[in-house]
């Protein structure tokens, strides 16, 4: 179960894997980013870089990423903005949340509120 194998692990493999690093720019990978790798690994690369690379040949979200890997998403973060540093992968933001003109209307809304109501 990856819940047990995350908690689980090692805290000083943790920091090695990320350098001592604990944090990356927020506005940089976001959970549900898809990452897409540019070029293959290369030899002596880190070892998880390696397995994101080949992970990502097509378009894989962060939290899948984190999955995978067992590592928690901290972690994917900062291993992925080291890539996406080296131009190694790209990251697809989701679109932006639909702009407040193009919600129901407000009283709409109230009306099947009431509807359901009475039911």
């Amino acid at each position: 179960m990856i819940w047990r194998r995350v908690h689980g692990e090692d805290p000083d493999r943790l920091y090695t894997v990320t350098g001592g690093r604990s944090r990356v720019d927020e506005s940089a990978i976001d959970m549900v980013s898809l990452i897409v790798s540019e070029c293959d690994p290369a030899p002596g690369m880190q070892s998880e870089h390696a397995r994101i690379l080949r992970m990502c040949r097509r378009p894989t979200a962060v939290v899948e990423i984190s999955a995978e890997l067992g590592l928690p998403i901290g972690v994917v973060r900062i291993l992925l903005c080291d890539l996406l540093d080296t131009g190694r992968i790209t990251a697809r933001h989701p679109p932006a949340a639909p702009a407040r003109a193009q919600l129901p209307d407000l009283a709409i809304l109230e009306q099947v509120l009431v509807g359901l109501q009475k039911l």
